[in-house]
């Protein structure tokens, strides 16, 4: 891919997956990295069912994660997609990130034409249908809730709380067993209007393992996957084997 693609292009989507925030120390999912989060049973873990069986340990892991997430940083590619984002803008293209990752980091790097169609981690939600912080459309600001007491001691009687109703909160973010319809938050028809209405779509850093992925497919224009991986991406999808860190700065700097 070459910066005369985007340029000949006037419908612009980009798709990112678990392999973009491996530049800023996050382990992928599937990934072929050692570190890959999908080896400790994730599927497993992420499902409503397993918070419901044990919302103690099912929130040791998230709490741990989310952790870990807060002290990444976004890496090059994350500001290239900024850049990009703000040409399309300027060009007077149509343009729209959805990413599959809940780290928030293009969000921190400045990107606003976004869809985070798996969630958030800076954001919680009560477990009560109803409740204004519960789905479909309620949230609140992680950062409000002080993790102190559950640090100390991980036990149900010191499991955050919603402000409002004393129910369990929970992560905002889309479980295995659940579906992209659960929140409004997650923009899932958004997203789908972009993909089948672009002419351009490059995935970055995703396996096209789950049903986004194979949502995006439906892309009536070329498909890009830009990936160091050597596993061939599906067929019709055209691969570009480059570290995303590397060739995002490196395509978006070559446009006129």
């Amino acid at each position: 891919m070459n910066p005369a693609d985007l340029e000949a292009a006037q419908r612009i989507v980009v798709l990112t997956g678990a392999g973009m925030g491996l530049a800023s120390g996050i382990p992928t999912f599937r990934g072929t990295d050692p570190d890959a989060v999908w080896a400790k049973d994730v599927t497993e873990l992420g499902t409503r069912r397993y918070f419901r069986y044990d919302p103690v340990g099912s929130w040791r892991w998230y709490h741990a994660r989310f952790g870990a997430l807060r002290r990444a940083e976004p890496n090059a590619g994350h500001h290239a997609l900024v850049r990009l984002e703000r040409w399309a803008a300027a060009s007077g293209r149509s343009f729209l990130l959805v990413t599959q990752n809940i780290d928030v980091l293009h969000r921190r790097a400045g990107s606003e034409r976004l869809v985070e169609v798996h969630g958030r981690a800076d954001r919680l939600r009560c477990t009560t249908r109803g409740c204004p912080n519960a789905a479909p459309a309620g949230s609140i600001d992680a950062a409000t809730v002080s993790w102190t007491a559950f640090e100390s001691a991980p036990s149900e009687a010191h499991l955050p709380r919603c402000p409002l109703c004393d129910a369990l909160l929970r992560p905002h973010v889309l479980w295995f067993d659940e579906f992209y319809a659960e929140h409004v938050d997650y923009a899932f028809d958004r997203a789908m209007a972009a993909f089948r209405a672009s002419d351009l779509l490059l995935c970055v850093g995703t396996s096209f393992s789950v049903g986004i992925t194979a949502a995006a497919l439906e892309s009536r224009g070329a498909i890009w996957s830009l990936d160091p991986s050597t596993i061939d991406p599906p067929p019709g999808v055209r691969p570009w084997r480059v570290a995303q860190e590397v060739a995002l700065p490196a395509l978006v700097e070559g446009l006129g």
